[in-house]
C-alpha cells in the first residue's frame, strides 16, 4: 500500500474553497481521497460544497469522501479512555460521574482530534481544512512537547523496575506507582509515535492561504519562519481573489492603479519565497474552475523537504563549532535563545521549540548567534572540562 499524500490546508476565509478544489482536483485524477473539515465551526466548507458535512464519511463526487472531526465525539472517547481509573477516585470523594449528555468539549480538544485523524487515513489524498496557521503550527508541534513532557514525568526506563516495585515499596516505605501509569505510559507514547510519525512523513505539507486583498505577505512571512522553526515548509502559497489581467488596462485610474499594485505584491511575494505562489480569481465560481486555474492537468505542487540543519567545524580556523538552523523568513527581533543543560531553548515571536543539542555542542558552551539570510548561526566553543583532550 502505498503512503497517503497529505495536504493540510490553512489560511484565512479562501481556505475553504481551496481545500475542496485540491480534494475534487485529485479525485479527479483518479486517487481516492478524503477531505476532512478539522477546524470548521461555522461550516463554511458545508456552504462551499453545498452539502452538511457529518462525522461519517459520506460519499461527495466520485472517488471523494467527504466528512468533519466531531469534537465532542473526540472529548467523549478521552474522557472513556481514563473514566475507569477515575472511577474509583470519584467514589471515594462521593462525586458523581458526569453524563455524557452534560459534556462539552474543552479548548484544544480539535488538536488532538486531528492529530488522532492523520494516521488513520488510508486514503491515496488526504486533504484536511485545518486550523488558521498559528493553530496549525501549534498543532503540529503538539507531539514533540508531549514526548518531551512524558519522558521526564514518566520515564520509560522506570518501566524496567516494574518486578522490583513490591521490594521497592517495602525498602522505601512508599506506595510505587501502580501499574495503570506505566500502561497509560506506553499506549500514549505509542499513539504519539504515530501521530508524530504521520506529521513528518515525506508525504505531508501545508498548503498556505491568503487573500490577495489583505496585504497578508508580512504575516505569511513570521508563518513560514514558524513552520521552519518545528520542521516544516510550505509545497505552495494560495493567493485568492486576484484581480483580472485586464485590469491592469481599465480606463478606470483607480482599478488600473489597484491592479498594478496588486501585481507588484504578487512578484515580491514570488521572489521573497521558494515555494510555488499559485493565483485563483474573482471570476472562478465553481470548484471545478478553481482546481483548473490552481493545478491544471498536473499533480499540483509536490511536498518540499525542509532545509537541512547542520553543525559546521570550525575549531582549526576559530576554534568553533556553528549549528546552522534553517529559518526563512524569522526576524532578529523575533528570536529568543537560551541554553539549559544539552537543550537549546529556541523561541520565535510565539512559537517555541526546544532542541536536543547534537552530542558534540553538548561539551561545550554558547558564544554568540547571528541571523542572516534566514540562516540562524549559533556558535559554540568547546569546554575544556569536558572537551577530550588531544
Amino acid at each position: 500500500m502505498t503512503a497517503t499524500r497529505t495536504i493540510l490546508v490553512s489560511g484565512d476565509t479562501g481556505a475553504p474553497a481551496v481545500a475542496a478544489a485540491t480534494a475534487l482536483h485529485a479525485a479527479r485524477r483518479g486517487h481516492r481521497t478524503w477531505l476532512l473539515a478539522a477546524d470548521d465551526p461555522h461550516r463554511a466548507l458545508d456552504t462551499v460544497l453545498d452539502t452538511r458535512l457529518e462525522p461519517e464519511p459520506a460519499r461527495y463526487a466520485p472517488g471523494l469522501t467527504v466528512s468533519r472531526i466531531d469534537e465532542q465525539a473526540a472529548f467523549r472517547h478521552a474522557l472513556g479512555e481514563i473514566g475507569g481509573r477515575l472511577g474509583p477516585a470519584l467514589d471515594l470523594l462521593g462525586a458523581d460521574p458526569l453524563d455524557p449528555e452534560e459534556l462539552t468539549a474543552l479548548p484544544g480538544i480539535a488538536r488532538i482530534a486531528l492529530l488522532r485523524a492523520l494516521p488513520a487515513a488510508d486514503q491515496d489524498v488526504l486533504v484536511v481544512l485545518a486550523p488558521p496557521p498559528a493553530e496549525l503550527i501549534a498543532t503540529l508541534a503538539l507531539p514533540e512537547q508531549l514526548e518531551r513532557y512524558l519522558d521526564r514525568l514518566v520515564p520509560e526506563q522506570r518501566q524496567a523496575a516494574r518486578a522490583l516495585r513490591p521490594l521497592l515499596a517495602g525498602l522505601a516505605g512508599v506506595p510505587m506507582p501502580a501499574d495503570w501509569l506505566y500502561e497509560g505510559r506506553s499506549k500514549a507514547a505509542a499513539l504519539l509515535a504515530e501521530s508524530r510519525s504521520a506529521i513528518t512523513a515525506p508525504g505531508t505539507s501545508v498548503r498556505l492561504v491568503a487573500s490577495a486583498d489583505g496585504h497578508p505577505y508580512e504575516e505569511l512571512r513570521r508563518i513560514r519562519a514558524g513552520l521552519a522553526l518545528h520542521g516544516h515548509r510550505p509545497d505552495a502559497v494560495v493567493v485568492h481573489g486576484a484581480l483580472p489581467d485586464a485590469a491592469l488596462d481599465s480606463p478606470d485610474p483607480w482599478l488600473a492603479a489597484l491592479a498594478g499594485r496588486r501585481r507588484d505584491e504578487l512578484a515580491a511575494l514570488t521572489a521573497a519565497t521558494d515555494a510555488p505562489v499559485l493565483v485563483t480569481g474573482l471570476a472562478d465560481a465553481t470548484l471545478e474552475a478553481v482546481a483548473d486555474r490552481l493545478y491544471g492537468d498536473g499533480p499540483g505542487p509536490e511536498p518540499l523537504a525542509p532545509e537541512p540543519w547542520r553543525v559546521e567545524d570550525r575549531l582549526a580556523e576559530e576554534g568553533l563549532l556553528v549549528w546552522h538552523l534553517a529559518l526563512p523568513g524569522a526576524e532578529r527581533a523575533d528570536l529568543d535563545l537560551v541554553r539549559r543543560g544539552d537543550e537549546l531553548v529556541v523561541g520565535l515571536g510565539a512559537h517555541r521549540r526546544v532542541l536536543t543539542l547534537p552530542s558534540a555542542l553538548r561539551r561545550c558552551t554558547v558564544t554568540g548567534a547571528g541571523l542572516h539570510d534566514g540562516a540562524l548561526a549559533v556558535r559554540f566553543a568547546p569546554d575544556p572540562a569536558l572537551w577530550p583532550r588531544g
